[in-house]
């Protein structure tokens, strides 16, 4: 049986560390290495970016969108930061340590951490053996000045060697390739930066980072800047934004994501029920989100579809404009049905994130697909390079109803009466596609 506690041994490093901030906010040392990230202030983005909150009636946690709504054209990123409540995460450590949970701070880690995901999807092994040589790209749009320190001090805290520009693994540049001429900066953004690079970490310690900044949020220079990923030789390419399908999606597919031999991962959504774009393209693997807690089951953990209201949680549905790719063969969609696979999501049950850039330097937690996409990405990458005409998309189906895949098998996103388009069921659905990661195994060929 794989550990269901999220209270692990601190490493002997990290113990005075803990200390230091505080171990009296939780009770115990051992939830350093488990968890991290907690709510803090408000972000100090642009005046446009939305402050409304959305609740969880489960756990009574609050979040909001990192990102400024975004401008008729342009993609949003998917992240959402917790602003207020207690998370799953801090729940399961009060119940460990008989103490009371308190509202979340910066300084205070309270989300799900690098040991939590790996005994969650069955990567602990694969997470310590695997990934060397291997590089992860993370594609976002504009720049984070932060981004190599943010990720330093989340490595470094939870005992990951480190991962700098020095030591050759990570590397930062524009959608041309110029390590010099980046982007102009964004807070929002910086959010879904630390958040992506962080997840690639928690997943695969080993691997490198290549962070791929977009001039803007458009679909055509985030599109060049997968391209440039490609190019720079990246294997994993995630990406954690969408926005509403177009007639121009077939064409965005052919320029932009038809790369044979590459792992592409998308957010599926968190708007409910309803297509995205590129989450919709037939070459890549899209991903939704789920609800993840600790169980006294074999596994130790539990999944539901995460859904909030009507309109927030996992994306899934139809494609109106992409075809559906050969080895995709449900019949409720005549076209390209999302998702594929999926990995936790819900901000209730989220991960924590350092983040420094617009907000006051310290832990976060976030949720949103925009966690799932690049925790799937690791996965890839800990299963070793596909081969070079492959379509990693097609690797989960390969797996599907084994063991290699967790089957997500309640909960719903929205209303379309009790298709699986919507609501969990065993086998495919759409919320969840096959499932969450059972080991690497699902996601090699």
């Amino acid at each position: 049986m794989r550990t269901s506690n999220p209270q692990e041994p601190a490493r002997p490093a990290l113990r005075g560390r803990w200390r230091r901030i505080g171990a009296a906010a939780v009770g115990t040392a051992a939830l350093v290495l488990a968890g991290f990230g907690a709510a803090g202030p408000a972000n100090a983005a642009p005046a446009a970016k939305a402050t409304s909150t959305t609740a969880s009636t489960s756990s009574k946690v609050t979040w909001s969108p990192a990102c400024s709504t975004p401008a008729k054209g342009q993609m949003a990123c998917k992240a959402l930061r917790v602003t207020g409540g207690t998370t799953a995460f801090q729940k399961a450590g009060a119940h460990a340590d008989a103490v009371t949970p308190k509202a979340a701070d910066a300084a205070t880690p309270s989300g799900y951490g690098p040991s939590n995901l790996q005994s969650a999807y069955g990567l602990t092994s694969a997470a310590a053996s695997n990934g060397s040589g291997e590089t992860i790209a993370i594609v976002d749009a504009y720049n984070d000045p932060n981004a190599e320190a943010d990720l330093a001090k989340y490595r470094s805290y939870y005992g990951l060697s480190a991962c700098t520009t020095a030591n050759g693994c990570f590397k930062k540049v524009s959608q041309t390739g110029s390590t010099t001429s980046l982007p102009s900066s964004d807070a929002g953004w910086s959010e879904e930066i630390s958040l992506d690079v962080d997840m690639a970490s928690a997943i695969c310690p080993n691997c490198n980072i290549l962070l791929v900044e977009a001039t803007s949020a458009t679909m055509a220079n985030l599109g060049k800047a997968v391209n440039e990923a490609v190019t720079l030789g990246a294997k994993y390419v995630s990406n954690s934004y969408g926005g509403s399908e177009s007639s121009s999606d077939t064409s965005y597919d052919t320029s932009y994501f038809n790369h044979p031999g590459v792992a592409i991962t998308v957010s599926a959504g968190d708007s409910g029920y309803g297509a995205e774009y590129p989450a919709a393209s037939k070459y890549v693997t899209s991903v939704g989100g789920t609800a993840l807690s600790t169980s006294s089951n074999s596994r130790g953990w539990t999944e539901s579809v995460w859904e909030t209201s009507s309109t927030e949680g996992t994306g899934s549905g139809c494609s109106s404009y992409d075809a559906k790719p050969t080895w995709q063969t449900d019949t409720g969609c005549s076209k390209r049905t999302i998702a594929d696979v999926s990995a936790v999501a819900d901000p209730a049950t989220g991960v924590s994130v350092y983040d420094s850039y617009g907000v006051t330097a310290g832990w976060y937690t976030f949720g949103g697909t925009s966690a799932s996409s690049p925790i799937i990405a690791g996965v890839y990458a800990l299963g070793g390079a596909p081969s070079s005409s492959s379509y990693p998309a097609s690797f989960p189906y390969a797996s599907a109803g084994t063991s290699a895949l967790n089957d997500v098998t309640s909960g719903s996103n929205g209303s379309c009466g009790s298709s699986y388009l919507c609501t969990a069921k065993s086998g495919y659905d759409g919320p969840t596609g096959w499932g969450t990661p059972e080991g690497v195994s699902a996601f090699t060929g």
